[in-house]
């Protein structure tokens, strides 16, 4: 006995006249709740972007606009003169002098800066006894404004009669040029910046550490790894962006200083560097421009050279800091991959 199949009708779809069914319409309030999911994010969003197109972008962008004008501070804005502000900066050897003092200082500042606050974040993040006690006195210094620290240290450097000196000499050494000579300046500067900053590196380092889950030390503790097998493979690696951050700020900070060269030696030149310029900064040569000499469009055009040079700086810094952060976890990864080959080999 044969039976036949009867094909269904139509050509497979779902309606009786072969075209698919329509969507049901949506009412004006499942209308009003998909465009409530889909644009609010953005409204909640745009008051940050606003804010940061008003304080950010606009004085970037009217920085170079002036920038590229004769701009005198009393007259105003003079004629148009393209690039030039920009070769005569180039061409100012002042300019180059505060370029040098300027990485010289964030040198001698960030490196040790950044070292000593992971160290003291360690440290804190160890069991040790009134831990409230040792993280809010690290924050101590960061709440001394900038002025009161140059205040400070100007004295404690001063070459007649400063406690620095004297401290020298009762082991012999004989009195140093704290505020003439080239490189001990940039070290006076240097020790203020170290001074405020590195309590404040230390709390975000140590936020971070925080948040590493306890096991993986243990398992570390566990396979043989010491203290510092277990800093290098373990803490460094997950603190790899807060690692990042820090560096970036650092180097925006260190790039820009200015309170401190400004008030470290008022008795030369106006405090615009020392005598000789020997501690004068990009910042501070940039407001010598526009303060002392009046000169807007030259100003403008250092803060722009600054900006690419902030930018350059953050870069090499970003990927120098990450390579730093993951090479040892790859080295883990490369070796646990060789350990595997074997294993699978025998």
């Amino acid at each position: 006995m044969t039976s036949t199949l009867t094909p269904p009708t139509g050509t497979g779809s779902d309606g009786d006249d072969g075209r698919p069914p329509r969507a049901s319409r949506l009412t004006w309030r499942q209308r009003i709740s998909i465009f409530d999911v889909k644009a609010s994010p953005y409204a909640y969003v745009a008051p940050f972007f606003l804010l940061f197109g008003l304080v950010g972008l606009f004085p970037l962008a009217y920085t170079f606009w002036v920038s590229l004008f004769d701009w005198d501070l009393l007259k105003g804005q003079g004629d148009f003169v393209g690039m030039e502000n920009f070769w005569a900066i180039l061409n100012d050897r002042f300019f180059w002098n505060s370029i040098r003092n300027t990485i010289s200082i964030f040198l001698l500042s960030a490196i040790p800066q950044l070292a000593m606050a992971l160290l003291l974040a360690y440290l804190l993040d160890q069991g040790l006894r009134a831990k409230t006690f040792w993280r809010m006195s690290i924050l101590l210094p960061y709440v001394v404004t900038p002025v009161a620290v140059a205040i400070i240290f100007s004295s404690v450097f001063n070459e007649a009669d400063g406690l620095v000196n004297n401290l020298l000499n009762l082991v012999g050494i004989p009195d140093q040029q704290w505020k003439h000579d080239t490189f001990l300046s940039h070290i006076a500067i240097a020790s203020m910046v170290n001074w405020r900053w590195t309590g404040y590196n230390t709390l975000i380092l140590l936020a971070a550490m925080q948040a590493v889950p306890r096991d993986l030390y243990e398992s570390a503790a566990i396979d043989g790894a010491g203290a510092a097998r277990r800093f290098f493979s373990v803490t460094i690696p997950s603190i790899r962006p807060t690692l990042i951050f820090v560096v970036i700020t650092a180097t925006i900070g260190g790039l820009q200083i200015f309170t401190e060269p400004r008030l470290f030696d008022v008795s030369n030149a106006g405090g615009i560097g020392g005598a000789d310029r020997q501690f004068q900064t990009t910042v501070l040569f940039m407001w010598e421009l526009a303060f002392f000499r009046r000169d807007f469009g030259e100003a403008s055009a250092v803060a722009w050279l600054l900006f690419l040079l902030i930018v350059a700086f953050g870069l090499v810094n970003f990927l120098l800091s990450r390579r730093v952060a993951t090479g040892d976890a790859r080295g883990g990864r490369r070796a646990a991959r060789r350990a595997a080959r074997k294993g699978a080999d025998a």
